[in-house]
């Protein structure tokens, strides 16, 4: 078992529901700015949470890779707020951003969700919470919380008690 260093946190996901059920979790705690990152292979289960980060976090539609648009952007009926999803994928390097606006989304105020943000990682504003998703089995996924900067240290305990009760 890996030691974890403080304010980081890990769970073990068994079903593609449980980790939708851990994303929407953490979308009903997400701020306006807050950075995202959810890393790891192929079918680790990036777009499941993701999925249930748009559920939690009152997406008018349901969350979708998007792999070939790079950037859907989210709205809810509570409030005027926005959720950009973005799938870097496709992209080569952090200097591919520049033709998504990724600047623009940044000053935008609205919370961004980032998949593959190994690709911009260069680009990406120095605190964020980083979540590596990994394959473990068939079912099982490991999904591992790495909070940078203050704002995400206080997100993941609020997130921890929102999910363990402790």
């Amino acid at each position: 078992m890996p030691i974890l260093k403080e304010g980081e946190l890990d769970f073990i996901s068994t079903s593609a529901e449980q980790t939708q059920r851990l994303g929407a979790r953490l979308g009903a705690l997400l701020q306006p700015g807050d950075v995202v990152c959810l890393s790891g292979e192929m079918g680790a289960g990036k777009t499941a949470f993701a999925a249930g980060v748009g559920q939690g976090w009152g997406a008018q539609s349901p969350l979708a890779s998007p792999t070939y648009t790079i950037v859907h952007e989210h709205h809810r009926d509570a409030d005027s707020q926005r959720l950009a999803h973005l799938d870097c994928y496709r992209l080569d390097s952090a200097a591919d951003i520049d033709s998504i606006g990724f600047d623009d989304l940044l000053e935008s105020g609205a919370a961004l969700l980032i998949e593959w943000p190994e690709k911009i990682e260069a680009a990406l504003p120095p605190e964020r919470l980083w979540i590596r998703l990994r394959t473990v089995s068939d079912v099982h996924r490991s999904v591992h919380f790495t909070p940078i900067g203050a704002r995400y240290v206080q997100l993941i305990a609020q997130y921890r008690q929102a999910v363990t009760g402790a």
